[in-house]
Formats: structure tokens, sequence, C-alpha cells
């Protein structure tokens, strides 16, 4: 039996379509800061513009030299929240070498109520207290639960294992799933027996960045399979999945590309619509 493939343009096509009359009404603004030309995030920007583009969201794309200095770019955050127009904003990431060091200082310097990629604590620590305060979270894993609802898979009382444990994936998925009342296992580079652990997940999700590191073995029969991690390697995108060998033991499977990708952006637009929604009642 081969696995359900879990694809991420379906559900994201129904997200946008659903937030297309609120987008109309309300009219938001989505700015979007890149420093530098990183092609990862050339091509992410590329899709949320595109994305904005097909729901009627007003966006701006604000690009800066990779050389710029913090002041300045300090600058354009404190501009941006300052700006009644703009609904929200986000600093793509990452950053070059000489920014990355300030990139806590960038992410808290945005106002907690333009913060539409949901990366500042006062987003993520009001994600800790129930569904009810997940106003603004993360995007990816706010996909990934919309993507898990829209194909009809079970969360709760569920063993949900995560390999990775960063604050944009890893550790708010964690925390999105246990409010949901699945049972979480967080795995990361320092897990002994990594296998030991995912070979129990019902819901395994893996968010490395590291090409092919889950394998078949590591899989448990009839795992729901979502993977995060993109890496370029010279036979283009791969996950942090061997694709080709999980499908055939996993029940339902998200493919890279194709997969999350698409959910992280619609996610993105939701929160800019719940952020308008949110200051107009402020």
């Amino acid at each position: 039996m081969s696995a359900l493939i879990l694809r991420g343009a379906p559900v994201a096509e129904a997200l946008l379509a659903s937030l297309k009359s609120e987008v109309t009404a309300l009219n938001p603004k989505l700015v979007i800061v890149q420093v530098g030309d990183d092609p990862a995030s050339q091509s992410y920007v590329r899709q949320k513009l595109k994305s904005c583009e097909a729901v009627g969201l007003r966006t701006e794309h604000r690009t800066f030299k990779a050389e710029v200095t913090l002041p300045v770019l300090m600058k354009t955050i404190a501009d941006l929240n300052a700006d009644s127009d703009v609904t929200g904003f986000i600093v793509q990431l990452p950053l070059p070498a000489h920014l990355q060091p300030h990139v806590p200082d960038v992410i808290k310097a945005i106002d907690p109520k333009k913060d539409v990629d949901g990366f500042g604590a006062y987003n993520l620590g009001k994600m800790f207290l129930s569904t009810d305060f997940e106003h603004l979270p993360p995007a990816t894993p706010a996909g990934i639960i919309e993507m898990l609802r829209f194909y009809e898979i079970p969360v709760e009382g569920k063993h949900a294992v995560i390999v990775g444990r960063s604050n944009i994936v890893g550790k708010p998925i964690a925390m999105m799933l246990l409010n949901r009342g699945a049972t979480v296992t967080v795995c990361h580079s320092r897990t002994q027996d990594l296998k030991a652990m995912t070979k129990q997940a019902d819901i395994l999700i893996a968010a490395v960045g590291k090409a092919g590191m889950i394998t078949k073995d590591m899989v448990k029969k009839g795992a729901v399979v979502i993977d995060v991690g993109v890496s370029r390697t010279k036979d283009g995108l791969k996950g942090d999945v061997d694709f080709e060998s999980v499908k055939d033991i996993a029940s339902a499977i998200t493919p890279v590309p194709g997969g999350v990708g698409p959910m992280t952006v619609a996610s993105l637009i939701r929160n800019c619509v719940t952020a308008k929604k949110r200051q107009m009642h402020s």
C-alpha cells in the first residue's frame, strides 16, 4: 500500500480562497524586508508575493544590499512599526553573516501586533496558553496544523515525534500539537538513539534541513510523515525524509517540494488578516 501524498497546494488554495473576501473587506498591507540576495530567500519571497497577488493582498517588497548596517535595518523596522498603513511585516531570514548575531534583536524590535511571522517572544509565549491564544503563530507550524486538519488526520491521543528544536518550527509545532491533545517527543542533534524515538511516532515531523536523514528503517508502519526540511542538492530540492523508501511504509507523507511550503505562505497571509482584525479592535 502506497502512502497518501499530502500535497500543500490544495490546502493552501482552500485557505487562500476562504481569506479572499476578508482581504477585500479589510484591505491589509504586508511588507517583506529582504537583505541580500540569498537564492532560497529569493524563491520564498517570490512565492509569497505571488500568493498575496492571488488574494489581492497589498504588498511592498523592500530590498537592501547584503552590506546594510544594523542601524539602517533597525530604523526601517521602527518606521514600519510606526506606519499605520502597514498591517504586518517580516524580515526574511537568514540575514547575511554580519547581521546573524543580531537576529534576536531584529525579531524583538518588531511590534508584536505586526509580527506576522510569529517569531517574537510575545506571540510565541501566548501559544503556550491554549489554542485560543494562537493568534499569530509561526507560519510553518500553523501550516502543518492546517494540513493535518484538511486531510482529516487525527492528532488527539497520538504520539508525535518532532526531529528539530528550532524556534521557527520544532518548538512551536510541539506546543501546537500539545494544545491539541497529542503526546509529544522532541528530538535533536544530541538525542541518543534517534531511531528508537522516531520508530514510536504516529506522526513524525522532520525539521532539520539535512537531506534524506530519515530513512525507512526509522519509521513505524502506518505513520504520518511531515517533511519540513529543504536542502539544495545536486539532484535538486530534497527533504529531510528519504521520500521514495518511506512512502512505502507511511500511511501519509508530504513531498518536497510541494508539501509544507505552500502552507507556510498561506498561513502568513492568514496571520496578516488576523493582525488587521485585531488592530481594528484594539
